[in-house]
Parts: C-alpha cells; structure tokens; sequence
C-alpha cells in the first residue's frame, strides 16, 4: 500500500524546526507495509497546501499530514482539506468538554480561540489525543483519504503508532517492509565497502546502504514486500553474516550506543573505567554518564585542559618541554596518574588539536592522541581526524570509546 506524506509548516522550510516526523512515519509505516510514495513539505498557505493534497490524492488516494491543527492562525489545515473534500466542519461538544477539563486538571483556563479543536470535518473519524490538546481526523471523501496527525512529535507518534498503523496494518495484506541496521565504528566507508563487497553481491532480495556519520557508518538493511517472519529470519542472518565479517568493527545493532556496549563488556568482566581529557573537553565522560546506570563501571574523570592542570595530573615538565601537551609522553602519563589516582581497571586519556587553528605541520589541526592503561600496561595511538572542530571532538570521543571497548576485550587475556 502506498501513501503520501505532506508535512505542514513554514518553520519546517526556514530552517528553525527538523522534521524529526517524517524519518519516523517512513519507518513505522513500512514496518506497517505501507511505503511511502513521496512526501512533501509546505508552509502555513491555504491555497500551497490545498494543491499539495489534492495533488498527492490524485496520485494515491491516500495522504498523510502532519502539522497545522492547532488553536493558532497558522493551523489552517482542517479547514482546508474540509473545503477540498466538500465536507462542512461541524462542533463536537464532547471534543470540547474533554478539552475543558484537560486545561483544568493542569490548573490552566482554557481560551475560546481553542474551540476550532473541536470542529470536525463531517463524517471523519476522531482520533483521540491523550498527549495533546489537537485531535487527529481521519477524514474519507470522493477524491480519498486524508489522515490528518499533530505536528508536535510526541502527539505525531502516539497518534500514528496507536491509531493509525493498526487500522493501516489490517489493509495493508501482511507484507512489510522492514529494516535492520548494522552499527559500525573505527573503519573508513570505502574500507568497509571492500570488506563487505563480497557479501553484498548475495543479498538478494535484501538490499544494503551505507550511512556515514560522526560516529562511523551505519549499515541498513532491507527486506520489501515480503511477510514479517521471512522478513525477521533474513534480517537476522545477514546481519549477523555482516557483523561476523566486520569482527571488532560492527559493534551493535539498530540504536545500539558504543558508550552503551563498552558499559556492558566492563560490568560483565566487573572492570571500571575512569578518563583524562584534554580536547574533548568530557565528552567521553558525558557519552558514557548518558547511559543508565553507569555508575557501576564509570568512577569519573577530569578535564586537565591547561598545562599547568596537565603537570598536576602527572605529566612532566620534560614531557611538556621535549614533546608538548598534545604528544605521547603526555596521554601515557595522564592515563597512567588517573588510573592509579582513582584505582580503575581501564583508563583513557585524549590530548589533541581541534582547531580551527593552532595546528603546526608536525602537529596539524585534527591530530589527537590517546592513552589506554590498564592491567597488561599503558598503550598509546596517534589519529588525524578531518572536520570542524566540534567533529574533531566528536570523532575523538567515538574513537577513544572503540578503542577502549578493544582495551576492554583483551585487558584480561
């Protein structure tokens, strides 16, 4: 089954809003088996967005929008696919009511401008909002269908996942379209294509895309059409096949956080972890302190950002006259003084030069250090990596979690 999404919004063509609704719709509804078509964004403009939907229901029969049932002037949308559809609006007072007496139980006076919230096209099916204030409509007439969703996301996605896609899901004659994505980090995109090429020749009826990123590259699978468990029963042997092929590289799947993994490998092996920062600035810390119940592995760490704050945590004034702050010699000292300091397995240190200047040609802008010390000894790495200076930073933070999961696996062998 396809369909049509028009998103509704001017904020969404400036600029100042990402349209986070349409990534969800697409993967909801093909996990649904509804595709969609193509999707199209308009602003706040009664006479732009009624050619938009009578256009996307000339092609399907079928549209999806989201945005533009609010109180406000702006939120025309209703009133405009009412017109295109020839279908009087008309006041439910139930609508009302259950209005009143949500801005009650806030403690809040509800104004009159919210009155245009419970008009209904006649003859649409209300979909009830327990997120918001706006409800969805599904609203049928001779030219199609037009299922009309809350630009607020929260709303948007409650709406869709509880009310639409079942009543989708029931048209939709059991085929799906589904996903699986590969997460992979510390790997070049074209290395990587090489190293799953041979693979990706015999994915059939699967199909494979790359999706570089700050992080690494993502790997998304897809299996159309088929009935859900032939979908599941394929997605699951490629991309074990794929994370087989790819060893330490591939480090999880779907959503999967590396900050997330390297927590777990330690809690198994009861190893703890503690950072020195330079460059980074804790954002090593901040990855790992942003999964739950890290406490049990992460014991802290410390931003020794100037020299002076360097020479207190361990490195040397020779190291930092012979090599400087952003050298070997500093993140083998700072890693090894944190790790003694604090009593933890595993210790990261990161010094480097995020620019956008200060670089030299023996230390260009991008070069970072990192030092791991843990039961075995203390290593260190030298990495380039390209970009601004927050995805410098970024990539510093990735590499050093990588790397220490990698410290992690082998500390004990």
């Amino acid at each position: 089954m396809n369909l049509e999404l028009v998103t509704i919004g001017t904020e969404l063509l400036l600029g100042f809003t990402v349209d986070t609704n349409a990534a969800f719709a697409g993967q909801a509804l093909a996990g649904a088996g509804v595709r969609i078509a193509r999707r199209t964004t308009v602003p706040d403009d009664p006479g732009l967005l009624r050619g938009a939907i009578a256009e996307s229901l000339g092609r399907t029969r079928l549209v999806l929008t989201t945005g533009g049932l609010g109180p406000t002037r702006d939120d025309l949308s209703k009133k405009v696919v009412a017109d295109l559809l020839g279908l009087p609006l008309e006041f439910h007072e139930e609508i009302w009511t259950a209005l009143v007496e949500r801005f009650a139980r806030m403690g809040r006076k509800i104004s009159d401008r919210n009155r245009c919230q419970a008009e209904v096209p006649r003859g649409a099916v209300v979909l009830p909002n327990r997120w918001g204030t706006a409800p969805g409509l599904w609203i049928s007439g001779a030219m199609g269908e037009v299922i009309m969703l809350p630009g607020v996301p929260i709303e948007m996605r409650g709406l869709l996942t509880q009310q639409v896609l079942p009543r989708l899901a029931a048209r939709a004659g059991g085929l799906v379209t589904r996903s699986r994505t590969v997460r992979t980090t510390g790997i070049p995109e074209s290395t990587l294509a090489d190293r799953v090429g041979a693979i990706e020749d015999t994915l059939a009826p699967l199909t494979l895309a790359y999706l570089p990123g700050l992080e690494g590259v993502d790997l998304r699978l897809t299996a159309w059409d088929v009935e859900p468990c032939t979908a599941d029963s394929l997605l699951d042997a490629v991309s074990e096949r794929l994370r087989s092929e790819l060893a330490e590289n591939a480090y999880g799947t779907g959503e999967d956080d590396l900050a997330a993994v390297l927590l777990e490998e330690c809690r198994q092996r009861r190893y703890t972890i503690v950072v020195a920062e330079s460059c980074t600035g804790g954002m090593i810390g901040e990855r790992i302190t942003a999964i739950p119940g890290s406490s049990d592995v992460f014991l802290g760490g410390v931003i020794a950002y100037a020299d002076r704050l360097k020479a207190t945590f361990g490195v040397s004034d020779r190291i930092l006259q012979e090599q400087g702050a952003v050298s070997e010699g500093a993140v083998r000292a700072l890693a090894e003084t944190g790790r003694q300091l604090s009593g933890a397995t595993l210790a990261v240190a990161v010094s480097g030069i995020a620019g956008p200047g200060g670089g030299t040609p023996e230390k260009p802008v991008g070069m970072v250090w990192f030092g791991f010390a843990g039961p075995r000894g203390t290593d260190a790495v030298r990495y380039v990596f390209p970009g601004t200076r927050h995805e410098i930073r970024a990539r510093a933070a990735q590499f050093a979690l990588f790397r220490l999961l990698r410290y992690a696996k082998s500390a004990g062998a």
